[in-house]
């Protein structure tokens, strides 16, 4: 039985049903079918600099709560790795730390750096030993600039998925953004993650929602682009207010862009300004709760002050309106909306992308 459809149409359609958010076996069908399978950002390679270096990074958790480490081994090659000893399943590196092997403090058995299988004491005696099971499972590690990606079982190519973001901003030198760690935060709401990603979808609610950031743009110039796994809300920017100098050859020359805000399936939200990238995560703990990312990027020479960037107060009021959402949707007199056909394009197209991953 296919659990619910999404109209082609968007002046027909429906927004997927409530109890998608309210239901144990959604939420539990959504990481079978969607997270298990996404692309999740793990780091910057400044965390990976030299030879020996190791980081460990756990996928999802709570949720798919997969134990990974990345390393540089020494020919400067980046591996994504089980962090999981393959001997009796000790989570091998517990932080982040520089060794010519990976050693497990458990009973002592070694692996080189690309996951190969390097030692153990006491086995002298074992058949068949060793195998390639006793080497670390080896996963897909990507990069998009200095960031990098990481999937279990990916039902879509990284390249793929980024492609119209890498295309569209060819122009901004990605390697040079720098992290600003005290200017990056996390943040836990009381609601389901699909509903964050639905209002960060729509610019629809900005006048009533965001005063300050609709000082800043040109709300009527605001404008929705769809991709297969990923859209865009470009955003102009007020006479006076901060933009981009895109240079000739963009197909935003000419345009005042007051920031990109891209979004990848299924929670990755690229926001690109002209100091730099706020990248916001949002990652599942439970059906009615969410944490969210807020990672700092900015170029050199550039100024960022997260009290002009009002990121922060646009933050706390997203979370407001969501978890409102959340208590709404629980109502027993609420079970499917409409989509405004102008405004709310991006989110008919995540919707859609649900019920495609839900039905395959």
């Amino acid at each position: 039985m296919i659990p619910f459809q999404i109209d082609n149409d968007i002046k027909k359609a429906e927004t997927i049903p409530a109890r998608f958010y309210n239901e144990d076996d959604f939420f539990q069908l959504s990481v079978d079918k969607i997270w298990k399978s996404s692309w999740q950002f793990a780091t910057d390679s400044s965390k990976l600099q030299n030879p020996g270096d190791q980081f460990p990074y756990t996928f999802l958790p709570e949720v798919v709560n997969e134990p990974l480490l990345l390393t540089q081994d020494k020919s400067q090659q980046l591996h994504c790795l089980s962090n999981v000893c393959t001997h009796r399943a000790k989570v091998l590196v517990e932080e982040p730390t520089k060794n010519r092997l990976i050693s497990c403090g458990y009973h002592g058995r070694c692996f080189r750096l690309d996951g190969s299988f390097k030692s153990m004491p006491c086995f002298e005696q074992v058949e068949n030993f060793p195998s390639e099971k006793d080497n670390l499972h080896s996963y897909p590690l990507k990069s998009f600039g200095k960031l990098l990606f990481t999937s279990i079982t990916p039902s879509i190519d990284f390249d793929q998925l980024i492609a119209p973001m890498k295309e569209r901003l060819n122009w901004l030198d990605l390697d040079q953004l720098e992290f600003i760690e005290e200017e990056s935060t996390d943040y836990f709401i009381n609601a389901h993650w699909a509903l964050y990603c639905d209002n960060y979808l729509e610019g629809f609610h900005i006048p009533f929602v965001h005063p300050a950031l609709n000082q800043a743009i040109d709300f009527p110039s605001y404008t929705y682009e769809l991709f297969p796994y990923c859209n865009l809300q470009l955003g102009i920017a007020k006479e006076g207010e901060p933009c981009f100098d895109i240079p000739k050859g963009s197909i935003d020359f000419g345009k005042n862009v007051y920031a990109y805000y891209f979004w990848v399936f299924p929670n990755m939200m690229f926001n690109f300004y002209p100091w730099g990238l706020s990248l916001n995560i949002v990652q599942p703990l439970s059906k009615n709760k969410t944490k969210i990312s807020f990672r700092t990027y900015k170029f050199p020479n550039t100024t960022f002050n997260s009290q002009d960037n009002q990121l922060h107060i646009t933050e706390l009021e997203d979370e407001a309106v969501v978890e409102s959402v959340q208590k709404g949707i629980q109502s027993g007199h609420y079970s499917r909306g409409r989509y405004a056909p102008e405004m709310e394009v991006a989110v008919h197209h995540f919707h859609q992308l649900i019920e495609k991953h839900i039905n395959a």
